[in-house]
């Protein structure tokens, strides 16, 4: 089969939901389809195009399973939403004229697109009118509602407008693809009157995580340790982007309650937009140590370097997105901490794994009980680390998610 996606980052950027992405790709090329990405120059650790990758508004790369096209993405700072969504548009008009009228490998057997940014919905479908194939939307977070839930948006007109997108880009996909049953419920409540069979177009394909690659090993082995000065020290760490979606404000209200703690050290392993408010924040406090984005490779050796694992996301936010971080630290058999809304998708996992402990979002005290519980307990902290592993290895292998992507491509292709 011949696979047409368009998504925002792909390898070597180093996003989350790039390495998703990637690693849907890989899984899809071992079961021997040929794809062609429409992606962007890598740009998202520093918010600029990386040294070699600029100077032209678009690259074609040939490979062994067919090419990747990469478009400008046209980066600025984060909180200037207005600026932001101008770069949204001017990589989606560039996205979307290499998706229909680029060079490919070959005419494609169908499409699929990945969201956010939403923007991206008419690019694949468009795509797949061109070529007469279906059109899978993959859904990662589900926008605007993250967007609106923190703040990102608030003018009325642009809500209404951000809204009506959503519902198009729903309506004129063959299948939409999900991560959690609460994100299906959020998008099926949305379609309810405006498609036959809702439940029919939203599917739950939840992200996979390599098991091969990120596996439990030593926390001591490789230098990430020795770098940041943690040999002998209990390591409680969040990893990923430091945005506004997450209560990191948590992490360092934690820190203060264990200060005395001298065998304890907060790590905080990113970027993003908030990290410099959140770094002054901690100015005066010796056991919270802020660490750059490591490259895509050492993230085994990041995630086994903790010995708890956090995973703090704002009131409901969890209903719209499920943090991919959280299937990587399951894979690396550490417990985590889940600061999430109840009921939801990562707290449902958490507690049927046994994999941790989840707590209510945005509680202080909640929260730095919940640290503090695994802290005393590294037995019980050990033994959530194996159940995790035992879980993700079950139910979210690249394997099996890969078929589950095969078999719906299949399936709308026989409809046709």
């Amino acid at each position: 089969m011949k696979l047409l996606v368009v998504c925002p980052h792909y390898a070597p950027d180093t996003a989350p939901t790039g390495e998703v992405m990637t690693a849907i790709g890989t899984e899809l090329i071992k079961r021997g389809h040929t794809l062609h990405i429409v992606t962007s120059l890598p740009w998202y650790q520093h918010h600029r195009v990386e040294p070699g990758w600029g100077g032209r508004l678009w690259r074609h790369e040939k490979t062994e399973w067919g090419q990747v096209t990469r478009v400008h993405p046209f980066p600025t700072d984060k909180r200037n939403i207005p600026a932001r969504a101008l770069a949204f548009l001017g990589f989606t008009f560039l996205a979307t004229w290499k998706a229909v009228f680029g060079k490919r490998p070959g005419r494609p057997d169908a499409v699929l697109a990945m969201s956010p940014p939403l923007t991206l919905g008419a690019a694949g479908w468009l795509a797949a009118r061109r070529w007469r194939v279906p059109f899978v939307f993959n859904i990662q977070d589900v926008f605007p509602d993250v967007a609106i839930e923190v703040g990102a948006i608030n003018n009325p007109k642009v809500i209404k407008l951000a809204y009506w997108l959503e519902r198009w880009s729903y309506k004129r996909a063959d299948a939409v693809t999900v991560l959690s049953d609460d994100l299906h419920d959020n998008l099926v409540a949305k379609l309810q009157g405006k498609v036959a069979d809702p439940d029919d177009k939203v599917r739950v394909i939840p992200n996979f995580v390599d098991t091969d690659r990120i596996r439990p090993r030593d926390p001591d082995a490789g230098g990430y340790r020795r770098e940041q000065d943690l040999v002998g020290k209990r390591v409680v760490m969040y990893a990923g982007n430091i945005g506004y979606s997450q209560s990191l404000d948590l992490v360092l209200g934690a820190a203060r309650e264990l200060a005395d703690r001298r065998d304890v050290v907060f790590v905080i392993n990113g970027g993003g937009s908030a990290r410099a408010d959140l770094e002054a924040q901690a100015a005066d406090l010796p056991n919270v140590r802020f660490v750059d984005f490591q490259p895509k490779e050492r993230l085994p050796e990041v995630l086994a370097a903790a010995d708890i694992h956090v995973v703090p996301l704002r009131r409901g936010l969890a209903a719209s997105s499920v943090p991919s971080k959280t299937y990587s630290i399951m894979a690396a058999g550490r417990p985590l901490v889940a600061s999430v809304d109840e009921g939801t998708e990562v707290a449902r996992v958490v507690e049927r794994a046994e994999a941790g402990l989840a707590v209510p979002p945005d509680d202080p005290a909640a929260f730095t009980a919940a640290v503090t519980k695994l802290l005393d307990a590294p037995e019980m902290a050990a033994e959530m680390g194996r159940n995790a592993r035992r879980f993700v290895e079950r139910w979210a292998s690249p394997a099996v998610v890969a078929l589950q992507y095969e078999t719906l491509f299949d399936e709308l292709r026989a409809r046709r």
